[in-house]
């Protein structure tokens, strides 16, 4: 298959999952079925024709109304529906044509939904931790027994050395990431006398640290940075320490910008202080 025409495929698969992000991440903290009933309109639950359906191209024919009842729709819609879209684009173009690609654009598809869920509601649910948990050991499972290499996304075969099976990979990233973050959180209660890091986002990291193997570490770096410079920018004289940031969506930048560009960064650094 020809890499233009993968990419391009990527990129419209992209965008119709992210009209289904935009369900998943309406109905799952609510507590419904994704799969019934059918796309509504949240005002006056008229179900929504697969034309008013299309990506993007509806909401900008429809001018962001209901064509049944006027109310307005977000433009968060359309985003996120661009945002899968250049994900899945960002996965084709940095693995190439094959499963790995794929494999990288559902977890990225699936770090955006976490990533909303966790802006609206300050949390992030255990079935989609536990679905990205499970994608990132099966994508291990399958470079350890199985001739293609899948995951983790940041591993690429060594000459030797530690850690040189996927699986022992992914599992030390599970360890690294989930025990880092349990300890920061245990450390953080004690010192302040309250609760920092959610378990939510210890859970959150373990399955990353099977996603991206150690490099789970750099995604914890990139996330705090991000995390420290969007809390500072928008606390408006508010101590940050007493404000509720979700951490998610800035742990789910850090781990695309990882999985995109991880061994990169880490050899620039080591590079930089003259270890290489």
């Amino acid at each position: 298959m020809p890499s233009w025409f993968f990419t391009m495929s990527m990129g419209l698969f992209g965008l119709l999952f992210g009209s289904f992000a935009n369900v998943v991440i309406w109905r799952v903290p609510r507590g419904e079925s994704i799969a019934h009933p059918g796309s509504h309109c949240p005002a006056c639950s008229t179900q929504i024709a697969w034309y008013d359906n299309i990506p993007v191209l509806s909401w900008l024919v429809l001018r962001a109304r209901c064509r049944s009842c006027g109310a307005g729709i977000r433009v968060r819609y359309p985003i996120v529906e661009l945002a899968s879209g250049a994900l899945f684009v960002a996965a084709a173009l940095a693995y190439g044509v094959g499963v790995r690609a794929v494999v990288a654009a559902a977890v990225f598809w699936l770090l955006l939904v976490l990533s909303v869920i966790d802006l609206d509601h300050l949390r992030l649910p255990n079935p989609l931790v536990a679905v990205l948990a499970a994608l990132g050991l099966l994508a291990a499972l399958a470079s350890q027994y199985a001739s293609p290499l899948v995951g983790p996304l940041t591993y690429h075969v060594p000459a030797s050395g530690y850690l040189t099976g996927p699986l022992a990979n992914a599992l030390a990233g599970a360890v690294l990431g989930a025990g880092v973050s349990a300890g920061t959180a245990l450390l953080y209660g004690v010192v302040r006398k309250r609760r920092g890091l959610g378990m939510g986002d210890v859970k959150f990291l373990g399955a990353l640290g099977l996603v991206l193997g150690p490099y789970v570490l750099l995604s914890i770096f990139l996330g705090s940075v991000i995390g420290m410079v969007v809390g500072l920018s928008g606390s408006r004289g508010v101590r940050l320490s007493e404000k509720r940031i979700p951490f998610g969506p800035w742990l789910a930048a850090g781990s695309v910008i990882t999985a995109l560009h991880g061994p990169a960064i880490w050899a620039w650094y080591l590079r930089l202080v003259g270890l290489v």
